[in-house]
């Protein structure tokens, strides 16, 4: 089954329409410890090409290994496309905003940023507690408290909180380092004035967009899918699309067809692949 999974169509129909490209395929939770599996498999590609694309398919999970994933792919190569297939949910949304491009299908989706922190041997999603926290809040200050409130609020840990705030601060820092620097690169010029666009307005754009999807107001669910519609249209953020790429899309569907089969007769949960190396 191991023979069947190969890059090789993908990598020929893609680097036919740029620069050379190596390609990583990652298949994961982003757990901690995954960047270990990231840097080995980047560090036995012989021979770099210029280009990487990383093929990306994740529920989420911890922010902090998505910085030291980013630090690691950047070190090694200086254009990254993103494709996404199908998903990448919060954590993984903040991975694919550190690209040079974003390619998805009409099929494909990104997720709100609701950043994940471990407690108690479990994964939680911080803004879910603040929403929280900010409803108690407002409670109290109308007087609305009710005896579950009150209970509720007894047992929030203000240390918690704060680790909370700073988890949101982070993934918003993030996106607008990584925004700033290399989606926004290439806009140089205002559409309608013409005027240079300045490194203020960028990281301006930057968190606006950050602040777009790690508001929950907005989006209702942590586990929503935004299209790639929705990306262009409501955030406008220029994402290419997958299936105007000569026969990409027909190349990842059969990858991703063998790749799903191997996982499953494997039990396999995670699985990184790239030339020369697979686990």
């Amino acid at each position: 089954m191991r023979s069947r999974i190969s890059l090789i169509g993908v990598v020929q129909i893609y680097g036919s329409i740029s620069i050379p490209t190596d390609v990583l395929t990652i298949v994961a939770p982003i757990f901690n410890g995954l960047e270990n599996f990231v840097k080995g498999a980047v560090e036995s590609i012989d021979n770099k090409q210029q280009q990487l694309a990383v093929i990306l398919d994740t529920g989420g999970g911890v922010v902090e290994v998505v910085e030291r994933m980013v630090n690691i792919i950047r070190h090694h190569y200086s254009h990254i496309t993103f494709i996404v297939p199908d998903r990448a949910m919060s954590a993984g949304t903040i991975f694919v905003m550190s690209g040079d491009r974003i390619l998805m299908s009409y099929y494909s989706v990104l997720g709100p940023i609701d950043p994940q922190l471990e407690k108690d041997g479990k994964m939680i999603p911080v803004l879910a507690y603040l929403d929280q926290y900010e409803k108690l809040k407002l409670a109290s200050t109308n007087g609305t408290l009710t005896t579950a409130d009150i209970v509720l609020l007894e047992k929030l840990d203000l240390a918690e909180l704060q680790w909370f705030e700073q988890a949101k601060e982070l993934s918003i820092d993030l996106l607008k380092q990584w925004l700033s620097t290399y989606k926004f690169k290439n806009w140089t010029n205002h559409k309608t004035s013409g005027d240079i666009v300045t490194i203020e307005e960028k990281e301006e754009r930057a968190v606006e967009v950050a602040t777009q999807l790690c508001n929950n107001r907005i989006w209702h669910s942590h586990g929503r899918g935004l299209s790639k519609d929705v990306l262009t249209n409501q955030l406008k953020l220029l994402i290419d699309d997958i299936d105007t790429i000569n026969n990409l899309g027909d190349h990842l569907s059969n990858y991703f067809s063998n790749l799903r089969d191997y996982m499953a007769k494997e039990e396999k949960h995670i699985f990184i692949h790239c030339r020369g190396y697979m686990i």
